[in-house]
């Protein structure tokens, strides 16, 4: 039997970012390390995972995990000398850091320039990426030292593949990881083939011409934050109307620049935020008085939209060309992209598209676990759920709300599915806490907010009520698998559990669920099952016989800037602090006094 624990994060790069590249405000997510998190490998079996921003309540943290380190040994019994390996999501390797140097000794600059940037590097370098850097980390926080074979680093790129590989089933797969950067490159290519894994590595991209961190630009541009609202733009880009709007691509004809081999290349490095402000201006036609306008931003946004989707559909072509394996998986930050990964699925001729529910950085611990596991001779056991972080008995929840009695009632529910499902008839907005947190940001149904899709406002009402953000974001779906085909245009797809794809409304539904549909008539559906999930399906399944309504609209419970729920306490506080109608925790029904 082989112990895995996966873990990222950098205690110290929150810090160093800021003080070195000036990190912080609308760029404080422009650091390695962030999304930290644990999980634990048995014999193959992903066991417990938790992000560690569910635990410490800072979205997005770098921190290093040490809540979730404790979390997941304390959930299988055991301690950190029962431990075979430690997988860190990060090698910087010698390959690595002389790419690295080299890359300023021939940029621009002059040579005190290039000097100052050398010692910025060596003071990162030395802080945390350097092996003794994390050993010197983990144990400057758990008080344990580990030995030095059995720390094994995994190239951060490897880590999201295994964790796509893994969740998809482990089948022989070709793939594409594409990201705002790794340790040095932003794309690779491959095929895993017998359990052997093969990189391209001519087709190989680097961070200077990163298509990820070319779209965090523009969406700092349009006033959103960078490597945190790019899903925000993709929702714009479904606002455009072709009908009236300028012929072209401004973004293609002047930005992007695709090279054989399915490689491509950008015209500034992505830090060179002033240079691509000013070609933005230029070649949209605006100054920075303009930007704000509702209409020239989703002008962008569809922009911006149609060069990721030309981009990797050539990267995706050039494999195609190399691998003659049936299916893909796609992972890394670019691949939350759900838009996108649709268009993949129904055009490249893949059989099959897999995307997990730890495409960005909250699965490269989950990846790293899993490659070692797969090294040391492990078979990865699937399936591989979700649903793995913590879970709170009846007398937790009991003793939260009785500390919570001046402002809350609660009564215990007889059926929870039946009773719930007979609430969300009305146009109310329910909080769903239920089993064990969901890891990563594309599953959801134990930690929800729910309503009701047929009403035509309520997407009005949780995103001025509840979530407070954007009025023109949109809300997902969710649904029984077996419905699925029936109310959405499924194309390839037969399930699609963790909302990394969106699929028309078929034309019968369109008028009963305004609610759960975008402008563009698309919806980001996640299906579930009865094996999956069972209190969620029967939910449905009562709200369906109830209303003829086959899904609920169903989004992630927070607020914005806030991480998801993870415990009863946060859940009473987020009902508490929003316009949210009901909440259902576990069996009990909660309202406000």
């Amino acid at each position: 039997m082989v112990i895995v624990l996966g873990f990222n994060g950098f205690s110290k790069g929150a810090g160093l970012f800021a003080r070195y590249y000036r990190a912080t405000g609308i760029d404080r997510h422009m650091l390695f390390g962030h999304d930290s998190g644990a999980c634990l490998v048995v014999d193959g079996r992903l066991v417990a995972a938790v992000e560690e921003e569910r635990l410490n309540r800072e979205k997005k943290t770098s921190a290093f995990p040490l809540n979730a380190i404790r979390w997941v040994l304390d959930e299988a019994g055991l301690s950190l000398g029962d431990v075979d390996a430690f997988a860190f999501s990060w090698r910087f390797s010698d390959e690595v850091l002389n790419a690295m140097i080299a890359e300023i000794a021939d940029g621009e600059g002059t040579a005190d320039q290039k000097f100052g940037r050398l010692k910025r590097l060596t003071s990162i370098y030395e802080g945390m990426f350097s092996r003794a850097a994390v050993l010197g980390d983990f144990e400057e926080h758990t008080g344990f030292r580990i030995d030095g074979d059995r720390l094994h680093t995994v190239p951060h790129h490897i880590a999201h593949l295994m964790c796509g590989y893994g969740v998809s089933g482990g089948a022989d797969t070709a793939f594409l990881i594409s990201d705002g950067r790794a340790e040095w490159l932003s794309a690779i290519m491959g095929e895993v083939r017998g359990g052997e894994v093969r990189v391209f590595d001519d087709a190989s991209i680097d961070s200077r011409h990163s298509l990820a961190m070319l779209f965090g630009v523009i969406t700092r541009y349009l006033g959103f934050t960078p490597n945190n609202d790019e899903y925000k733009v993709m929702g714009l880009a479904g606002y455009a109307e072709p009908e009236g709007t300028p012929p072209g691509n401004p973004l293609l004809e002047h930005v992007l620049t695709l090279r054989p081999g399915g490689t491509y290349e950008i015209p500034y490095h992505p830090r060179a935020v002033r240079a691509y402000y000013a070609l933005f201006d230029r070649i949209f036609g605006t100054g920075p008085d303009g930007r704000e306008d509702f209409g020239f931003r989703v002008r962008v946004a569809r922009a911006a939209q149609e060069m990721v989707e030309v981009a990797t559909a050539h990267q995706v072509a050039a494999l195609r060309g190399r691998s003659d394996l049936p299916r893909l998986v796609f992972e890394g930050g670019l691949a939350l992209n759900c838009v996108n990964n649709t268009k993949l699925l129904e055009e490249s001729g893949y059989d099959e598209v897999e995307v997990s529910y730890g495409a960005s950085d909250p699965g490269v611990a989950i990846g790293a676990a899993l490659h070692v596991a797969h090294q040391a001779g492990d078979a990865i056991v699937p399936p591989v759920s979700p649903y793995l972080g913590p879970q709170f008995d009846d007398a937790t929840i009991t003793a939260v709300l009785a500390r919570y009695a001046g402002r809350v009632r609660s009564r215990e529910l007889d059926d929870v599915a039946a009773e719930t499902a007979a609430l969300l008839q009305e146009k109310v907005v329910v909080g769903w806490f239920q089993g064990r947190t969901e890891y990563g940001p594309r599953a959801l149904g134990n930690r929800s907010i729910l309503a009701n899709p047929r009403f035509d406002d309520i997407k009005d009402i949780i995103n001025t009520r509840i979530k407070h953000r954007e009025p023109f974001r949109p809300f997902a779906p969710i649904v029984l698998e077996d419905a699925a085909p029936d109310v959405f245009v499924m194309g390839k797809k037969r399930t699609s559990p963790y909302m990394t794809f969106v699929f028309p409304v078929q034309p019968a539904h369109v008028d009963a669920i305004p609610g759960a549909a975008h402008v563009d008539g698309t919806s980001r559906i996640q299906t579930v099952t009865p094996e999956g999930n069972p209190l969620m399906a029967a939910l449905l399944a009562e709200f369906t016989a109830l209303t003829g309504v086959p899904c609920l609209i169903n989004t992630s419970f927070n607020v914005a800037g806030e991480p998801i729920v993870n415990a009863p306490e946060d859940a009473v506080a987020c009902f508490l602090n929003t316009e949210m109608d009901y909440l259902v925790l576990g069996r009990h029904l909660v309202t406000k006094v």
